[in-house]
Parts: C-alpha cells; structure tokens; sequence
C-alpha cells in the first residue's frame, strides 16, 4: 500500500507538470499567433514602402513563426495524450560502475521536466526503454548508437492508467506482462485498432525493433498481432530515423478501405502522423492511367466462392504463377527478334538500309521494346543528315516514326497482350468480361508487359513500402512490386489465412522474388481465447499455433431442422448481445449474397452494419460481412451462419471458415441446418 500511495504522489506530480507544460504551450501559441496576425498587418499597411528583399524577410518570419507554432501545437498533442495514459511501466536500473539507480518511467511520448531538464517519461521506442520489454529484473543491458549498456534491473512495475488516475500496478519478478496483458485481452473491442504499447511481448519487441533488414517478412498467424506489429515498427522506425524519413515517405498497401481505416488509428495514437495507403488495384488504375477495366478482387473472390469453376480457376492459377512470367520473357525475346520487321527506306530518295535500322534497334535493347523506337527515328535523322547533308523536320519527321512503329506488329498493349496467348495457342487463357474488362488475374500480368513493352515509373518517393495480407499476393504480382518499389519493406500476413489459394504466395515464393530479406515469425495467439484458438486450429489442422491460455466458454456449434430456427436463434443471440458487455458482434457469412439475404431478414428488427465490397469504415454494434472482408478485423463475439456441408466443402470454403472462426475475441457460435460441414468434425 505504501509504494502505491507514493506512485500515486508521483503521478501527481508528473501530470502538474504535464499541466504546467501545457499551459506555457498554450500562452506560446497565443503570443505566436498574435505574432503572425501583426506581421501580416504590417505587411499590408506597408506593402507599397516595402522593397522586394524587405518583403521577403516578412514572409520567411511569418513561415518560421508559423512552423514554430505547428511543431508547439504537435507537442501539446503529445502532453494532452499523456495526461490521459501518463505512463505504462516502470523499471529502475543501475549501470555498471555507476553508484546510483535510475528509475524509468516507460510512455508513449518522452517529457521532461523544463525546470530540471530530467526526463519524468521515457518514450517507449528509446533504446533505454527496450530494457521494459526484453528483462525481467535481473543483469539486463540496451543498446545505444555508440555502445552496450550493462546493468542491474532491481525493480520492474506495470500500471494502467486512464484520464489520469491510476487504476493499478503490479509487481511480477517472473511474468510482470501476463497478468496485465490478460486484464488487456480481457477488454471488449474497438472500432479502432489499439495501440499495444502498455503489452508488447518480448517476441513482439525482436521484430519491431529490427533496423537492419532490407525487406522483414512477418509469418504471423491469426490473432498474433502482425498488422499491430508493424505500425508499431513504422513508429519506431520514424522515431530512430526521423531526420531521414518522415510519415510522408510510407506507404502501406492495405486489401481494402475498412481495414485501412481499422487501422488509421494507430499511428497518430503514438504521436505520429498516419500514412497513406493504397490498395494493389488503386496502384494498377494509377499504372493504366484510368485506361483499362478490370474486375476487382472482392469480385473475383465472390465468383470463386459461389460457384466451382474449374476454367476460371486454371485461368488464375496460370496468371499468377512465376510460369507466366517465363512464358511472358519468352514472348518478349521472340517479340525483339522475330516481330520487328526492318525494311529499307528512302527519306528524299536517300536511302536507309533495313540492315542499320535493325542494327539500332538492337543497339538499344536495354530499353522496353516500344521506347526503342524514338531512338531508331533519331539515329536516322542523325545518319541522314551525316551522310546525305539532309534535315528531315516537320511532317517529314512524324511521318518517318510511323514507318518505323509499323516494322513491328502492334504498339496497343491490348493487342500485344492478346498476342502472347495466340503466340502460346491458349487463346482460351484470355477470357475478357462484358464491356471490354479484363478478369483480376490478367491485371498485374499485363502491367508486368507494360513495364517490359513500354516501361512503368517507380515510386522512388517512397521510403519504406509495407505490405498486408502477403499471402493473397501472388508472385506475379510481387515481381511488378519488386520492380515499382526499391525502398525498404515490411511485408506481412498468414499463409493459412488466403482467401484464394489459386493465387496466393507462400513464404518460400515471397522469399524468392525478395532474396535479401529476413524472415520472422509469430506463432502465438493473443486475440482469442484458449477455446476458440483450440476450436479454430481443429478446422485447419496444418496450422502451428501457440494458444494464449486466457479461457472462456466452448465455441458453441448449433444444427437446425429449418431455416426459420436457424434464424431464431441468430436474433436471441442478437438480442442477448444488446444486453451484455460486449463491443461488437461480427455476423460472417461465406459469400455477400448471403450477407445480403441475411441483412434484409435482421434489418427491420435490428440496427445492422453491412460491410461490402465499396464499405470504407468499420462500426461498432452489430457488423454483417463475409470472411474476405472480415480478415485482420476483431470482434467481441461471432456468428458463423449456415455452416452448412453443402456449404462449407472445399479447400477454399475451409479457408473462408477458418478466417471467419479466428476474428471471435470472446465467444463464437456456429450455426447450420441439418448436416454441419465436415470441418467442424476434425
């Protein structure tokens, strides 16, 4: 009770110190925007008796005054977060050879005392810090740019603390971080991703504190925290490195607009901006110039879950395999060598040799086959005007790029992408869509033709890529991206959790196409409970994962006569929900047209969130979507309805389920008429 009573006198006094700070920020601000508003007013009596160089030094005052002013403001963000969450943690450490101790107080942002200049918060990403989550008290050490830091960790103590009053502290000499990060897990759920600063494992620690590794592929499976972990990584990274990259320099691939604002809460949660992000499809538009129609990947998810379709199936397993892109180097060399056609010519009746214009042609085969051209047309104006003392200009000249550009078969990319099917004699590998749009799997093989036809330009502006969901990437499409992007990657994702196993990537395949990069790898579970994890790793019996022993009820499996009851039983559990403790409710269908279906049956009785294919937000209550949608989402409670045999049977569907299963935190319920799937019986 003692050394609670004086943590609480020391978090009081920290947060008059926070206030303080708060308050001097806040007079700053004040006297800075007066300072701006009177700069401008000077600027505008003045103007006509100012001189050029006078009136330059107004602006570039007000700029700095102006930016002084953001980088205050940005501070008095951080201070207003830490009056909320002070601190989390707590460890004292004596150096070796150094007489006294150290008490470090662990936070989300660092805070110094201005009138001692002694820091009353350590920032969770500094090296200091790292002591917090890699030791128990014991011989401990960190690492600084300039040396290893040896010691002695006496004490090391946990808090919770909300709006300023600490809710407890915990001592632990053994697992100080089990118990709390129980209570954490114990918590309902969130429209927002959570930062879990307070609860990162040692494990967790490793991956985001790794600065070396040119591309960090994370294997995480469902529930490990690896969407979580790596913005975490991005934070401490903007943190190590923050006169070299800045939050503008990122750019997160994400699968789709509800995770990306799922997430979008993290970052500015650790005091830094968010970053843009971008889905594969938005990249390839961008890449087209808005030219080219394509199916999207919900779409092509959608028609592989409703019906089996072998054709189609052979058509994405093709398109996404590294075949295609031999097949495709294949096309392109007998493209260089048998396609284009030199002929003679006579420009003024001077006469060009077909011999010198494939010779150039040649000459320039480090450029894509369709830029090669201009270069042709200009050593040829060259040769005539060396040879024949002739200036070819004007028509003369847009006419002679034509006779060049038509020596080859086609310059349309359509055209030529067509070809590469009639060149193998699989015309029947191109199926176009109603209204000339392509199917999903042609998207990134025809990019990949136009970066070697005609060439794509890099995002060199992006400092480090990172990349969710890796698994339902196929390798066709991480060659174009190995290509687009040469910066620094964090790429993450569960192979066991691919919503389309005819084009997803396994770790070996990532590894391949991204040779320098470092593996890691997260088998641990904290989202559910031990029964549910159990539950889950039953329906895909490959998948190696750790269970989190925090307990809670069984998974609850319910076969009906019909389909009403089925459905009386999805509202009383609805109903039960409303009354209870929990968060959210996730309702994870197979398909969206059973989502649709469903939603028209609950919608007059209940306040009912759809999640489709054009959704951009995620809600709290009660959220209706298919397992696609639902991936590296949460939810308090789950109900996986008509889990059916006839429903759930293949490779694909297990997939769906098993994804649908691993998003309960808390309680999970399964619903069918008659005969359950067969996975429920493993």
């Amino acid at each position: 009770m003692e050394q609670e009573n004086l943590e609480k006198k020391r978090l009081k006094h920290t947060l008059a110190k926070i206030d303080l700070a708060i308050t001097n920020i806040t007079k700053r601000l004040s006297k800075q925007g007066r300072d701006i508003k009177d700069a401008n007013e000077h600027m505008q009596e003045h103007k006509r008796d100012m001189d050029h160089l006078e009136k330059n030094a107004v602006r570039e005052s007000v700029s700095n005054m102006a930016m002084l002013g953001r980088a205050s403001l940005d501070k008095k963000k951080r201070l207003l977060r830490l009056k909320n969450v002070t601190y989390f943690g707590r460890l004292d450490f004596k150096e070796d050879n150094k007489a006294a101790k150290d008490e470090i107080y662990v936070g989300v942002h660092n805070f110094k005392d201005e009138d001692t200049n002694k820091n009353l918060v350590y920032d969770w990403r500094a090296p200091i810090s790292s002591m917090f989550y890699d030791y128990e008290p014991g011989p401990s050490s960190y690492v600084t740019q300039e040396k290893v830091v040896d010691g002695l960790m006496s004490l090391k103590r946990q808090f919770r603390i909300r709006n300023g009053e600490m809710e407890y502290m915990l001592d632990n000499d053994i697992a100080i971080q089990d118990e709390v990060l129980q209570k954490e897990l114990k918590q309902a759920s969130s429209s927002k991703m959570k930062n879990i600063v307070a609860t990162i494992q040692r494990e967790q620690n490793a991956i985001i504190r790794n600065e070396e590794a040119q591309n960090l592929i994370i294997q995480g499976v469902a529930g490990s925290g690896k969407t979580s972990i790596a913005l975490h990584r991005i934070a401490f990274l903007l943190y190590k490195f923050k006169d070299d990259i800045s939050s503008e320099d990122i750019l997160i691939i994400s699968p789709n607009k509800v995770f990306a604002s799922y997430i979008s809460n993290v970052l500015p949660e650790l005091g830094e901006e968010t970053v843009e992000e971008i889905s594969l499809e938005e990249i390839a538009d961008h890449l087209f110039d808005y030219q080219i129609k394509f199916q999207s990947f919900f779409e092509q998810v959608s028609e592989l879950l409703e019906r089996t379709n072998e054709k189609l199936i052979e058509r994405i397993e093709f398109k996404s395999s590294q075949d295609i892109l031999k097949k495709m180097d294949e096309y392109l060399v007998h493209l260089e060598n048998k396609a284009f056609q030199p002929q003679d010519i006579f420009i003024n009746k001077n006469p060009v040799p077909a011999w010198f214009i494939d010779e150039k042609f040649k000459q320039y085969h480090r450029l894509p086959i369709l830029k090669r051209f201009n270069e042709v047309v200009r050593e040829i104006v060259n040769h005539t005007f060396m040879y024949y003392k002739y200036e070819v200009k004007g028509k003369e000249r847009t006419e002679l790029h034509t006779t060049i550009r038509k020596m080859f078969p086609s310059t349309n990319l359509r055209m030529l992408y067509k070809g590469f099917y009639e060149w193998m004699d699989r015309k029947d590998l191109l199926k176009m869509r109603k209204g000339a749009t392509y199917e999903y799997s042609d998207v990134y093989p025809l990019l990949y033709l136009k970066m070697k036809l005609e060439g794509l330009p890099s995002f060199t502006e992006v400092k480090h890529l990172v990349i969710d969901e890796m698994q339902d990437y196929s390798p066709v499409q991480y060659k174009v991206l190995s290509k687009l992007f040469s910066c620094k990657k964090t790429i993450l994702g569960d192979i066991n959790q691919s919503v389309n196993p005819f084009s997803s990537s396994d770790l070996k395949t990532i590894q391949s196409i991204f040779p320098d990069s470092t593996a890691m790898t997260m088998l641990k579970s904290y989202r559910s409970t031990y029964e549910i994890t159990q539950f889950s790793k039953r329906i895909s019996d490959r998948i190696e994962v750790e269970a989190l022993k925090r307990h809670g009820s069984e998974p609850g499996v319910h076969s009906f006569k019909t389909k009403e009851k089925e459905l009386s039983y999805i509202k009383e559990l609805i109903e039960n929900f409303k009354n209870g403790d929990h968060n959210s409710l996730g309702i994870i269908c197979k398909t969206q047209k059973e989502v649709n279906k469903l939603y028209e049956e609950l919608k007059e009785k209940f306040q009912v969130s759809l999640l489709d294919g054009k959704s951009v937000a995620f809600g709290s209550g009660v959220v209706i979507t298919t397992a696609h949608l639902a991936k590296g989402l949460e939810f308090d409670m789950v109900i996986v309805p008509n889990c059916t045999q006839q429903n759930y049977k293949t490779a694909p569907d297990r997939q769906m389920l098993y994804v649908a299963c691993t998003r309960a935190m808390h309680r999970l319920e399964i619903t069918s008429v008659k005969n359950p799937s067969q996975f429920l019986n493993s």
